[in-house]
Formats: C-alpha cells, sequence, structure tokens
C-alpha cells in the first residue's frame, strides 16, 4: 500500500514542479518533501521525477502515478467518511475576492458541493482589504484574498505580479496626470497603485471607480484609462501596457488562505479545513 502522505506530497510537487514551493503549499520543509518523494519512489521501485540544475519534470513513470495516486486518495477519503459514519454538515462563511470568483472558484465549488453535500455556503465576494476586515471581526470562517501588508499572515496559494492594463488601443500621453480605473477603499490594488506612482512622482488621477471588478473592466475597455491587475488573472479584451509607457513597476502580489480566529463550531472549522485543502489542491490560474 502506498502512503497517502506520500501520494499528496507527490501531487503537490508535480503540481508546481517544485520541491520548494510544493513545501510552501503543505507547509513542510524541503527536506522533508524530498524525503516523502524518494520513500514513494521507493515503494513504487521507480523514479517518478527526473531532477537536475533546470528544474524538475515527471518522468514517464511519474506521469503514470498521477492517476493512481488521485484515485488512491479519493477512494481513501471516501472511505474514511464511510467509517466515520458522519458527514460534515453546518454553516461555512466563505469570503473570496472577486479575482478568484471570476477564475477557479466555479469548479472548486463544484467539486466542494459534490463531496460535502449537507454543508451550506455563505458566499461573500468583496474586495481584499474588506475581507480581512470581516474575518477578522468574525464575521467569516475562511477568506481567499490577497495579502496584506498590515496583515502578513496565511497561508500561500499562488504568488503572481501586479501589472497595469488597459485596451490595446489606448495611447497614453507622458505629460499628462495617468488615467486611473479603481476599486474604492480599501482595496489593496488601489493602495499599491497610489502608492507606486507617488513614490515615482508620476501624476494621476482618477477617472472611474468601481466596487465591481466586471465594471472596471468595461471602463478600461472602453479605454478610459489603465488600472493595476494581476497579471496571470488578466481579462480578455485588455492587455498589459508595454513598458514604452514609462509606468513605475508595482510589484509582487499573493493570494493566502486565511482562517477565522472565532470560528463558531467544530463544524465549521472542518468545513473551512476541507475548502481550504480543495483550494491549495487545485491547479494555479
Amino acid at each position: 500500500m502506498y502512503d497517502p502522505s506520500q501520494l499528496r506530497t507527490f501531487l503537490m510537487v508535480a503540481k508546481t514542479l517544485s520541491f520548494t514551493q510544493a513545501g510552501h503549499r503543505l507547509g513542510l520543509r524541503q527536506s522533508t518533501v524530498s524525503q516523502q518523494v524518494r520513500r514513494l519512489e521507493a515503494a513504487v521501485g521507480r523514479p517518478l521525477f527526473a531532477r537536475d540544475t533546470h528544474g524538475v519534470e515527471l518522468t514517464e513513470d511519474g506521469e503514470a502515478m498521477l492517476g493512481f495516486a488521485r484515485t488512491i486518495l479519493e477512494a481513501n477519503e471516501r472511505a474514511a467518511n464511510w467509517f466515520r459514519g458522519t458527514r460534515l454538515r453546518g454553516r461555512l462563511r466563505f469570503g473570496a475576492s472577486e479575482d478568484f470568483v471570476l477564475s477557479r472558484l466555479p469548479e472548486i465549488l463544484e467539486g466542494f458541493r459534490r463531496d460535502h453535500p449537507e454543508v451550506d455556503l455563505e458566499l461573500t465576494v468583496e474586495l481584499s482589504g474588506t475581507l480581512h476586515e470581516r474575518l477578522a471581526a468574525g464575521k467569516l470562517d475562511l477568506v481567499l484574498a490577497k495579502r496584506s501588508e498590515d496583515r502578513p499572515g496565511g497561508r500561500l496559494v499562488w504568488r503572481d505580479k501586479l501589472v497595469w492594463i488597459g485596451a490595446e488601443r489606448l495611447r497614453l500621453d507622458p505629460d499628462r496626470p495617468l488615467p486611473l480605473i479603481v476599486f474604492p477603499p480599501p482595496g489593496l490594488t488601489r493602495a499599491r497603485a497610489l502608492e507606486v506612482l507617488e513614490r515615482h512622482g508620476r501624476s494621476w488621477r482618477i477617472v472611474c471607480t468601481s466596487g465591481s471588478l466586471n465594471g472596471l473592466v468595461a471602463a478600461a475597455r472602453a479605454g478610459l484609462g489603465v488600472m493595476a491587475h494581476t497579471r496571470g488573472l488578466i481579462p480578455p479584451g485588455l492587455a498589459p501596457v508595454p513598458d514604452r509607457a514609462g509606468l513605475p513597476d508595482l510589484g509582487p502580489v499573493e493570494f493566502v488562505l486565511l482562517h477565522g480566529r472565532r470560528q463558531r463550531d467544530s463544524a465549521a472549522r472542518a468545513a473551512a479545513d476541507r475548502l481550504a485543502t480543495a483550494i491549495l489542491a487545485g491547479p494555479v490560474p
């Protein structure tokens, strides 16, 4: 029999193609990740990864193990639920930033509902800053949001870069204030954009404000101005502003999972743990 913990580690390394990133996702040291993979390879009797100075790749046997590992873990989970004689019930208050809602959320929730049909989900879609505030006030059980500089905790889900985006036909005049399309406060991308522009001495003016990402995207597609957005989640019809425009670098952005400190009961904690596991196991946007 194959150790489920080793299979989970194998799947995370296969997903990230990085022992370091897999360790960050799983909350393990890199040495522990390497040890678990070596033990699984010893149990299989064949190498599952090809490693060199350039990176990590799955071998042919590693590709085959992907399907086997998922099947084994799913069967193990079903068996555990059956013999525990209990199913998750109750209400889970989950908050997510709109970036995530427009990308991976539907497939994550579909799988969660299939596995835990008796959990009632209360979904809050808000600005990351607002989600941090509601979590701190005990109004949410689990949050997926951008990491806040004044709230550095949370479990890393993925890391990306903030970039300036706009309509492809948009032309910016370097002698005029930069036209900005922004979320209202306490939007984290808004705060980052304004701070960076002020630090670099670039004049700006806000031409459109909306609490909805769809509203911001519509304004950007109409050519009203530029907005700060996650590079890996750029909406159709928009593109990064070319480097020749001379706009300052916006830096990295991190999406993290945060659990509520004052969760109401064990059912809420268990449901939050299961949804967090599903999010961490899913593909990076």
